[in-house]
């Protein structure tokens, strides 16, 4: 795989004032293209394992739930979760309080992906933070916090007339 970092002399012109925003999209099309290549080992598509982690710790959520959990947008979850059921991965089935609301259950097949997952992901840390201190993992985890809620706040906002 070719190297795709880029120094701040070899940052394209357009983003030589959104030097941050140009690194954080980099590493996370290189952090997102090493977890998929993972996830493909597992037959998953990107995505699916946040569903699957949130069914593991509290199966039988609502598709709604899902939705708001793990912070993907409607037809992607839609999308995902009828892949899955395809796959016999879970089960959707209307709530008994309301016909609308679908109740998403993990299968004993879904169910057998916790571990493989919580090991790609314990080896996709372990790759991340390889050349970097405790130290300095918890400043990126508090940066990467502080720039992601700061985002999606302007994102709330009304739009300026």
């Amino acid at each position: 795989m070719p190297d795709t970092t880029s120094s701040p002399s070899e940052l394209p012109n357009a983003a030589r004032d959104g030097r941050l925003s140009y690194a954080i999209f980099q590493l996370a099309r290189a952090h997102r293209g090493h977890a998929a290549a993972m996830l493909r080992a597992l037959n998953l598509h990107p995505g699916q394992e946040l569903l699957l982690m949130q069914l593991f710790d509290h199966d039988g959520r609502t598709q709604a739930e899902l939705l708001e959990r793990a912070g993907l947008d409607h037809s992607t979850v839609s999308k995902s979760l009828r892949r899955m059921q395809e796959a016999g991965l879970l089960t959707r089935e209307p709530a008994p309080y309301d016909r609308r609301v679908m109740v998403v259950s993990l299968t004993d097949a879904g169910r057998a992906l916790r571990e493989p997952i919580a090991d790609l992901w314990r080896t996709l840390e372990q790759i991340s933070v390889r050349d970097l201190t405790p130290d300095q993992i918890e400043m990126f985890t508090t940066c990467a916090r502080t720039i992601e809620k700061s985002v999606r706040d302007h994102g709330r906002q009304p739009p300026v007339a």
